[in-house]
């Protein structure tokens, strides 16, 4: 499935790049991105050749000419040897984070805003599945803000704070149904999409005491592409280890029995609250430690809504849910249609 997406996502995009050359504007992401598709089409090949049912695939989508030439190439001794050096490699979580970069519907957008608004629209034009009426959420302005775009989830991400404003998904009984059929790969990577001055490291979280805590969980995965990408930084707060493993994990395992309930889609807003953004961060990077997590639930088929809000400290206990509009005054953030 994965090295299916990878071939298409390749031929797509070299040809898309041969439209975009002559353009003077996109000269360097041009580049960039003919980088990373050569890299990857050279990876992706050794890749096949040293495993027997992706190469298998492989032959699918060649004449039989060139399969014959293919097979001659895979029989050689050095490339059996290299094999067993690159036996260790999750290859898995590997193209995962390759083909989030690869797809051009999933390159970061900045967030323009007119700071005497005090509010901005966002757009999230190539993924507006992930929200109710396909309408992007109203948040308080702010620079630094990013719109990414994964295959199971959208994030509105803080340059400022290197966490996640919100991260949206949309689940259902379906989607739910193959998640205990994808393996956690709990593979944590830097997303290459943000700015360097933007994102979080893994030295950052690294002895700080504070844990990766997912805001799509990996729970709720249903594809291997998906769950790779829900380790990427991007989708990561500082939280506090007795929260993440406890009430949070419990409240999330509640959400999902909802889903597999409800009658039709269930909207799911995720995210980080701070009293102060200055007053904690760990990492030389300075990650900002929010004061609160909330998860905003909406179920598209009853009308109803829900917002779960906890502190994010050891002490946190499940409480009862705020209503949408107490969470629309506590943040400024409007993540559901009017």
């Amino acid at each position: 499935m994965i090295f299916q997406k990878l071939f298409s996502q390749l031929k797509r995009g070299l040809l898309g790049s041969a439209t975009k050359s002559s353009k003077k504007t996109k000269k360097s992401s041009g580049f960039k991105r003919t980088v990373v598709w050569s890299t990857v089409a050279s990876f992706g090949l050794f890749s096949v050749l040293l495993n027997p049912t992706a190469t298998q695939a492989l032959k699918d989508y060649l004449p039989p000419a060139l399969e014959k030439n293919l097979t001659k190439l895979q029989e050689q001794e050095w490339l059996a040897s290299l094999g067993q050096e690159l036996s260790g490699i999750d290859i898995t979580a590997l193209l995962g984070s390759l083909t989030s970069l690869l797809d051009s519907d999933s390159e970061s957008q900045l967030v323009s805003f007119d700071a005497q608004q005090g509010h901005v629209q966002t757009q999230f034009n190539h993924c507006k599945q992930f929200f109710p009426q396909r309408q992007g959420p109203i948040v308080p302005t702010s620079a630094q803000l990013r719109e990414l775009c994964f295959s199971s989830f959208a994030i509105l991400h803080s340059g400022q704070t290197k966490t996640p404003v919100f991260v949206a998904q949309r689940l259902n009984r379906q989607r739910l149904s193959n998640t205990q059929n994808v393996a956690r790969t709990d593979k944590f990577y830097e997303e290459a999409r943000l700015p360097k001055a933007e994102r979080a490291t893994l030295a950052d979280y690294r002895g700080s005491g504070w844990d990766r805590g997912h805001m799509a969980p990996a729970g709720d995965m249903n594809t291997a592409e998906g769950m790779a990408q829900s380790f990427s930084l991007a989708n990561m707060v500082p939280q506090d280890p007795s929260l993440n493993r406890g009430p949070w994990n419990k409240m999330e395992q509640d959400t999902r029995k909802y889903v597999n309930r409800a009658q039709g889609d269930v909207y799911v807003f995720t995210g980080s609250f701070y009293n102060n953004p200055q007053s904690s961060a760990i990492g030389s990077g300075k990650v900002a430690v929010p004061s609160h997590l909330y998860k905003v639930v909406y179920d598209e088929s009853t009308g109803k809504s829900w917002v779960h809000w906890y502190e994010n400290k050891a002490e946190s206990k499940a409480k009862s849910p705020i209503s949408y509009a107490e969470f629309v005054r506590r943040t400024g953030l409007h993540v559901l249609p009017n």
